[in-house]
C-alpha cells in the first residue's frame, strides 16, 4: 500500500511534498513516556470524556488563526478536563513548532501527542513527546518500521486510519492505539459515518480514536457511542469566533468541557 499523491487533495498533497522534505533530528531520542491508556482511564474514572485537545493555530481546512501562547493555550485545556493534548509541529501550514511542543509538555503533567506529518524514521528524532502520529496512508509500507522505530525511542506510536484497509494494515504493523480519521485526505470532506463503519474492526484490545468532524457534544456521544475509547478535537475547541448556543465563545478552558462533559448531567 503506496501513498498516490495525486489521489490527495492538492492542500494535503502540498503537505507531504514539505514533509519529505523537512530533515530530522540531530540525535536519536529517548523518551519516558506518559501513558495515554492511564491517562484515558483517570479520565474515565472521574466521570470525564477522555479527550485529546489540540494545540493548533491553523489549518488549511479552517479559516483564521490563534496566536495565543501555547502553553496557556494547553494549561486552559486541561483545565477544562482534558485527559490528554495533541500539538502540531508542522510548520508550514500549521504554523506549529516544536518548540511549542518542547514548551507545552514541559508545561503539563498529561501526556502530550506530536502531531506532524513523519515519512522517515530520522524525523522521528526532531522531539520528544509521549506520543507520535504515524499516518498510514503517508507511510504506506514503511509503517511497521515506523511504528517499531517509535516504540523503540520510548514513544507511544497513534496511528491514524480511514479506511477498514488502512486498518488491516495498522494492525499488521502492531498498532495498539489507532485513530480513525472522519476526513477524506483526497477530498477534504468530514464523514462521521466513517468512525461507524471502520470502529467494530478494531479488536478490543487496541484503543481507538475519533478524529475530526466532532464539533459539539452530540457529535461526541454519537463517536462514544460507536465504540470511541477517547475523541481527538482541536478546530471545536479551538474556534476564537463569536458564542455558540453554549455562550463558551473562543474560551479554551470552556470549549474544552463543553466535550469532557458530553456524557455528564452537568454538560456545560
Amino acid at each position: 500500500m503506496n501513498t498516490r499523491s495525486e489521489e490527495l487533495a492538492p492542500a494535503v498533497r502540498s503537505i507531504l511534498e514539505a514533509a519529505s522534505e523537512r530533515s530530522g533530528g540531530d540525535e536519536r531520542v529517548s523518551v519516558d513516556a506518559r501513558s495515554l491508556s492511564e491517562a484515558f482511564a483517570a479520565a474515565e474514572a472521574d466521570g470525564r470524556v477522555p479527550v485529546i485537545a489540540e494545540v493548533k493555530p491553523t489549518s488549511p481546512t479552517t479559516d483564521g488563526a490563534r496566536d495565543d501562547d501555547p502553553v496557556a493555550l494547553a494549561a486552559s485545556m486541561v483545565e477544562g478536563g482534558a485527559a490528554a493534548l495533541s500539538v502540531l509541529t508542522e510548520p508550514e501550514h500549521f504554523d506549529g513548532s516544536v518548540e511549542n511542543l518542547t514548551r507545552v509538555r514541559e508545561a503539563v503533567d498529561v501526556p502530550v501527542l506530536r502531531k506532524d506529518f513523519i515519512v522517515r524514521e530520522d524525523q522521528l528524532d526532531a522531539a520528544e513527546a509521549d506520543l507520535v502520529l504515524l499516518i498510514a496512508r503517508f507511510v504506506g509500507d514503511d509503517l511497521a518500521d515506523l511504528v517499531e522505530a517509535a516504540r523503540d525511542r520510548g514513544f507511544q506510536p497513534l496511528v491514524e486510519v480511514h479506511t477498514r484497509e488502512e486498518l488491516a494494515a495498522a494492525l499488521a504493523a502492531g498498532a495498539e492505539l489507532i485513530g480513525v480519521n472522519n476526513r477524506d485526505l483526497g477530498r477534504l470532506e468530514v464523514d462521521l459515518s466513517t468512525f461507524e463503519s471502520v470502529a467494530p474492526e478494531v479488536p478490543d484490545r487496541v484503543t481507538v480514536i475519533a478524529e475530526s468532524g466532532i464539533t459539539t457534544p452530540a457529535d461526541a456521544r454519537r463517536m462514544r457511542e460507536a465504540g470511541a475509547d477517547g475523541l481527538l478535537i482541536g478546530s471545536a475547541i479551538m474556534d476564537s469566533e463569536g458564542e455558540d448556543a453554549s455562550g463558551t465563545g473562543g474560551d479554551v478552558s470552556a470549549n474544552t468541557r463543553r466535550f469532557t462533559a458530553a456524557e455528564s448531567e452537568e454538560e456545560v
